[in-house]
């Protein structure tokens, strides 16, 4: 199976902070990659980087072949027109209604006439399950509810890969396990490849085809769910239990661990 997304010997530093140090990642196409690490191994900027948000300070990123960080402003606009992205937060607009949030990209983009703009929004909304929420402020919905208005958002248009920064976090479990039933039902019925950020080791195990571990902002590990659960490395067992001693160190990008450290 062809990789739909490469990174090839990324390093990024901010200031003095070298987050990720030399990283090589291959998402294939259609499957669900869950980067796993702990506070400041770079999962999000790895995200960020895929996006085209971030600029490498060494090494590339390939969208299906293409590269991102150095190309033209209307490469790079392409590109990113093939990706949805689910932030932590939703990143709903508070005086916009369920059914505008969603609307929102076809509209600012001028994707499609105000009728098929109906079609789509009303079509994603049925196929998640937000109708009844449709003319609702998002303070005036649950958590969870939010997460999938940012899921049928970003399903508008229709993209190929759908990046998602820590989609579980603040949900109670059950909320949880609807989030990445979904997520599992995106990749079975729409073929998407996604991208996932989480701290959450049960979504991890659920969604992943692979997870990639990362560690002191290099990959320590890619592996099956199942190899992971089995991994002999005590860093990733000390990681997936939860445990507070061993031999993992708080990672050296994480300006918290710096702090407290010099303590």
């Amino acid at each position: 199976m062809s990789a739909m997304i490469e990174m090839r010997g990324v390093k990024k530093a901010f200031g003095s902070r070298e987050i990720l140090r030399g990283v090589d990642i291959d998402i294939r196409k259609g499957e669900t990659m869950v980067l796993l690490g702990g506070s400041g191994t770079g999962k999000s900027v790895s995200i960020r980087h895929i996006i085209g948000l971030l600029e490498p300070d060494e090494g590339n990123v390939y969208i299906d072949g293409i590269k991102m960080n150095g190309a033209k402003k209307r490469v790079r606009q392409q590109l990113r027109s093939r990706m949805g992205v689910l932030f932590q937060s939703g990143a709903l607009i508070n005086w916009l209604s369920v059914y505008d949030n969603v609307a929102l990209p076809l509209r600012e983009l001028r994707l499609a006439e105000p009728k098929e703009i109906d079609r789509i929004v009303r079509e994603k909304l049925q196929w998640l399950g937000l109708m009844p929420a449709m003319h609702l402020l998002p303070s005036n919905i649950s958590g969870g509810m939010k997460k999938r208005v940012g899921v049928a958002r970003a399903l508008t248009t229709h993209p190929e890969i759908i990046l998602y920064d820590e989609p579980t976090s603040g949900l109670d479990p059950v909320m949880s396990q609807v989030l990445n039933e979904l997520n599992n039902k995106l990749r079975a019925e729409l073929g998407v490849t996604q991208v996932v950020v989480t701290h959450d080791m049960n979504s991890a195990y659920t969604i992943a085809d692979r997870i990639t571990f990362l560690y002191q902002g290099k990959v320590r590990l890619v592996a099956t769910p199942d190899e992971i659960r089995n991994s002999t490395d005590p860093i990733v067992q000390q990681f997936i239990n939860g445990r507070t001693s061993g031999p993992m160190q708080i990672d050296a990008g994480d300006p918290t661990a710096k702090k407290s450290n010099s303590e």
